[in-house]
């Protein structure tokens, strides 16, 4: 069940990487996170107050947010402060790159998972797993280097922030499941969402406010979308998280099949460039993930 909840999970996210290439054309990078982030705060606001101020009536609905002590709320901000970083630096990338090179880069986060997963939480996985995972980690890897035929190197910083805010993500990922494994996952995404905003705003009012004459925000209906999108997506995969056999290096994997649904959309829609290479790594990436799902049966 998780397995498949993990891959609905994937589709979305890839659809979420959509909303945000569409919304940053040229847009400021600060100013669409910060809505995009608000939009999913305001989705959980009504559930956070009506679960204060009716908690006996919201308990028995899918969305009651349970109250949460001063310390638990502290963890749950940590996160957000993790996924602020995270957000920021790769929302710069996706502006700057093109979508099927930031896809894939962003897809090499299960080695990170896999690592910490190993070594922190003690994951085990069977040889099927193992294979599926090595097998979908080096396409991944593979999917990386085409990037060097389009003149992104290593040198580029903007390859450097998709990195930087790929291995953020994936620590936020083990986070997740330390989270997710002691507290309720609707007390954990509601506050999460929340607390984004106050996260990303100090960014907002003090480098782009003071620019905004000169970086205009054009206003797209795919900016309120990212959030909403966001927030479907989270809400499976947390689900995913909180099924006490989930593994999360094993979910980490799964969801990065999202780079699928960019990558037609940046093949058939933007006709960027080497898709033959790219199309032959995400094959190979689609072989892992089989047989991972093989695996976890």
């Amino acid at each position: 069940m998780w397995i498949f909840l993990a891959l609905f999970s994937a589709i979305l996210l890839g659809c979420y990487d959509i909303l945000k290439k569409v919304s940053l054309r040229d847009n400021p990078v600060l100013p669409v996170l910060l809505v995009s982030t608000a939009t999913g705060a305001l989705i959980f606001l009504p559930a956070v107050t009506l679960s204060r101020l009716y908690p006996h009536d919201a308990a028995d609905h899918f969305w009651y947010v349970p109250e949460a002590e001063t310390v638990t709320l502290f963890l749950i901000f940590l996160k957000s402060c993790l996924v602020g970083a995270s957000w920021i630096l790769s929302y710069y990338a996706m502006k700057y790159l093109p979508l099927t090179v930031v896809s894939p880069i962003r897809s090499t986060g299960p080695l990170w998972t896999l690592i910490g997963a190993l070594f922190v939480l003690g994951e085990r996985l069977n040889f099927l797993q193992w294979t599926g995972l090595a097998v979908s980690i080096a396409c991944f890897w593979l999917f990386s280097r085409t990037g060097r035929k389009e003149g992104f190197s290593l040198h580029n910083k903007w390859i450097w922030c998709i990195y930087a805010g790929t291995l953020l993500g994936a620590v936020s990922g083990l986070y997740d499941k330390f989270l997710l494994t002691r507290f309720d996952r609707m007390l954990v995404q509601a506050y999460f969402s929340l607390y984004l905003v106050p996260v990303i705003l100090p960014f907002v009012a003090f480098k782009w406010y003071p620019h905004r004459k000169q970086q205009v925000l054009q206003w797209r209906y795919t900016i309120p979308l990212i959030g909403i999108c966001l927030t479907l997506t989270d809400y499976v995969y947390f689900y995913t998280l909180s099924i006490p056999d989930s593994l999360v290096s094993i979910v980490s994997a799964l969801r990065r099949c999202s780079v699928a649904v960019p990558f037609l959309v940046g093949a058939l829609v933007l006709h960027e460039k080497n898709i033959k290479q790219k199309t032959l790594c995400l094959l190979g990436l689609i072989a892992g993930v089989v047989a991972i799902v093989l695996g976890s049966k």
